[in-house]
């Protein structure tokens, strides 16, 4: 292509065809078959994006943005080929405005990244999808995290953007003041897009305050329906939770077999409190004793920075295992989630974990269950025919169930290419204006397409 080789001139060694690095950004976490790129290109500044676009937009090119590629619903696959615009070059801290709790940050950015410039501030970033995501993925895919609970998602979380769109004009959303009234909402409407509107270049992000004492618990009980009712009295009563999982039974022998955890293969819930000395020993309390009522076992308290980092790295890494349940190369992990309203949450849960068995699937479940948000892992042989079409039936069957439950087929995950198939049972009438949208953003159908929107008109 005449475009790709401009590129090539433009950008040197910033742009490559090489096999290896279309093969690299080809890859996912998920069940998703590999999808090559026909170039990729590191830019490094808005420039480089800007240019990029332009150049795709004149021969009608596919762009499709990538950060570290942990999506789960392969947002970041080059389905259609084209340029994979990888922006793992793109990684600085603008900026650290203390005095107004916020940060302006580059899109390749990491979560961990900025909180370790944020260190000696006393300030840190919330929001904690597990993954060590860019933030730039992060918010066209509006991630959430275990601490969504107590400080939301990264639509509450995001201040302004600058990005790139699709004929290649740079536009700035948002500013750093904290509320505006001021013309269309396009900041929120870009959090969460997957990168089919436009391309983010640049996030001014809301900073917290370190808490003055942190303290995190484990805690397990007879049953998921047990610990779900826990978790959602705790709710109603407004105790302020830092952060409240779930972990099924099959979660906590993935645990064990990933990591010899030593867990009773009981549901667990995991949890953090925050705030002053005082107050973290009075939530932990008031937490206890609600929990009381639904048969709390086994209660284990942990105070130092080493055993809380301990226990968050094993619930981050509950991907993996799954995996190590059943364990081989030629297995994958259907990794799918959805949302319910908190007094839904028992009994979603509780559905899943059925229907998972008279299916006869290997499914764990964990969730960020104080916002109504959970996850199942699904493992499964994709050359076998009959168990993929069991893994698809499954996830139809919990779409269908969080929808008639008044939820959504997604709590954090997105749509990408996994989840297409629900956007019109959830969206009615509605869909046909976010198809407007895309249409007027980008006409020709070069950003991430094949993402989000279902095929159709």
């Amino acid at each position: 292509m005449d475009a790709l080789k401009d590129l090539a001139e433009a950008l040197g060694p910033r742009f490559t065809t090489s096999e290896s690095a279309r093969a690299q950004n080809a890859r996912n976490e998920a069940h998703f078959p590999d999808a090559m790129p026909d170039a990729v290109v590191w830019p490094e500044t808005t420039e480089d994006v800007a240019l990029t676009v332009r150049t795709c937009a004149a021969a009608g090119i596919p762009i499709t943005p990538l950060g570290v590629g942990s999506s789960l619903e392969g947002q970041h696959l080059a389905v259609k080929g084209g340029v994979s615009l990888d922006f793992s070059r793109m990684n600085k801290v603008r900026a650290v405005n203390a005095e107004d709790l916020n940060a302006v940050v580059q899109p390749g950015v990491t979560r961990t990244q900025l909180n370790d410039e944020l260190r000696a501030t006393g300030l840190f970033f919330p929001i904690d999808p597990g993954a060590d995501a860019s933030l730039g993925g992060m918010a066209a895919t509006r991630a959430s995290g275990t601490m969504a609970v107590r400080y939301g998602t990264m639509r509450e979380n995001i201040l302004a953007l600058e990005a790139v769109m699709a004929d290649g004009t740079v536009i700035r959303t948002g500013t750093q003041a904290r509320k505006s009234s001021s013309g269309y909402d396009l900041t929120h409407l870009l959090i969460g897009s997957e990168g089919t509107l436009g391309i983010i270049t640049e996030l001014t992000v809301k900073l917290q305050g370190q808490p003055e004492a942190t303290a995190a618990a484990t805690c397990r009980f007879d049953s998921v329906e047990d610990a779900v009712n826990c978790v959602i009295l705790t709710i109603q009563c407004g105790l302020p939770m830092a952060r409240i999982e779930l972990v099924d039974e099959m979660m906590v022998h993935g645990f064990n077999e990933m990591a010899e955890a030593g867990l009773p293969e009981k549901p667990h819930l995991f949890l953090e409190f925050q705030g002053t000395p005082t107050g973290v020993t009075e939530q932990a309390a008031m937490f206890r004793e609600i929990a009381e009522d639904f048969g709390v076992q086994d209660w284990k308290e942990a105070t130092a920075t080493e055993d809380r980092t301990a226990l968050w790295k094993l619930r981050h890494g509950a991907h993996y295992a799954t995996a190590a349940i059943r364990p081989g190369p030629q297995f994958r992990t259907l990794a799918t989630d959805v949302c319910v309203p908190i007094s839904k949450l028992a009994e979603a849960v509780t559905t899943a974990q059925d229907m998972a068995r008279k299916m006869g699937v290997i499914c764990t479940i964990v969730g960020h269950v104080g916002d109504g948000n959970f996850h199942c892992g699904v493992r499964f042989d994709p050359d076998d025919p009959n168990e993929v079409q069991t893994t698809q039936d499954f996830a139809g069957k919990l779409a269908e169930l969080a929808l008639t439950l008044g939820g959504t087929v997604t709590g954090e995950h997105g749509i990408g290419l996994g989840k297409q198939k629900y956007m019109s049972a959830e969206h009615g009438p509605a869909l046909a204006y976010m198809r407007a949208v895309k249409a007027a953003f980008d006409p020709q159908g070069i950003l991430n397409p094949g993402k989000l929107l279902p095929p159709g008109n």
